[in-house]
């Protein structure tokens, strides 16, 4: 038997850790024992109930998961190997990997880097991996420290905390939003260069303001992209990963064909192999490990419920890091 956390919806919605046999096993070619996994803001969004993230039912819950090969029938996976997992549905669609073992597709996961540990691998986790693939959309589209400021939004949460330390690390000059003016020496300590009130951004504005920005890392969304948007300066690239403020964009088209702005979508759950081993060889590269231990805790599987309840509420910054086993 293994612990996993489950979500059940029959009458009512029930969130616990259980006991599961060998036969609850979802379908996959490589068994893996997992060590670590993270608790992320979609995690959050169906353990609290409030998203409808969960498309099949009873659900594990876990898009993360690191640790090491069981058993496998891939060619490309043999038992020992370590391993990281993000994405692909699981958790929504597939049961994810807040659990002891797991079946999983060995298609879809990428070798664990060798300076890497699994818990360093899931401190990154989706929301790491996210910055990473927000910094080298920036860079692929002539974003160099040079051109000028990039602006992190959602500066304090995970996907923010390592876009800021990467981009400090590769040396730009960060400016960084955020709803807690408490973080301030947190923000400061990895690497922002700035660090400004998040109401600057997330009141409606004018559709075209000052230049500012060169390149934008955004977690956010609605008026905050919209803002972020509008203080533009030309030629700059806007990398899109997230609506902690909203899915709505209440802006026009004149940052673009007057600036010559570009908005990027991120999209890190379908992302091809390729793009996320290249992701993970830079982040073991330009990540200083000693700010991500820095930004990150860890915690048992049975305090996850209530860490989602946090999360969900703003009251988390940085990693949360979830020991399965």
């Amino acid at each position: 038997m293994y612990k996993a956390l489950v979500l059940r919806k029959d009458e009512e919605f029930k969130v616990a850790v259980e006991s599961l046999e060998d036969t609850d096993l979802p379908e996959g070619d490589v068994e893996v024992g997992v060590e670590y996994s993270t608790l992320n803001y979609k995690d959050a969004l169906a353990i609290t109930n409030t998203s409808p993230v969960v498309r099949k039912w009873p659900m594990v819950c876990g898009i993360d998961g690191s640790g090491v090969v069981l058993r496998s029938t891939h060619p490309d996976w043999k038992v020992g190997d370590r391993f990281i997992h993000n994405g692909w549905g699981y958790g929504e669609t597939r049961w994810g990997l807040m659990a002891e073992r797991s079946k999983v597709q060995g298609q879809g996961l990428v070798k664990l880097p060798s300076n890497l540990s699994t818990l360093q691998a899931m401190a990154i986790g989706t929301a790491g991996y996210t910055a990473m693939l927000c910094v080298l959309a920036l860079e692929k589209h002539g974003i160099r420290p040079q051109k000028g400021e990039v602006l992190v939004t959602g500066a304090s949460g995970g996907v923010g905390s390592i876009a800021i330390a990467l981009l400090s690390h590769l040396g730009y000059s960060v400016t960084a939003s955020t709803g807690k003016g408490s973080e301030s020496d947190y923000l400061i300590a990895l690497g922002a260069n700035e660090v400004i009130d998040r109401v600057a951004l997330s009141e409606p504005g004018k559709p075209f303001q000052k230049e500012r920005w060169a390149g934008v890392v955004d977690a956010v969304g609605s008026h905050t992209l919209a803002n972020a948007l509008a203080q533009c300066a030309y030629g700059a690239v806007v990398a899109s990963c997230g609506l902690a403020q909203g899915m709505d964009l209440p802006t026009t088209v004149m940052p673009f064909i007057l600036r010559g702005v570009s908005l990027l979508g991120i999209d890190s759950v379908m992302a091809p192999l390729a793009i996320r081993q290249e992701a993970w060889s830079r982040l073991a590269k330009d990540l200083d490990l000693q700010k991500l231990a820095h930004m990150t805790q860890v915690i048992a599987l049975q305090d996850v419920v209530a860490q989602a309840h946090a999360l969900r509420s703003g009251q988390v910054k940085g990693r949360l890091v979830v020991k399965v086993s």
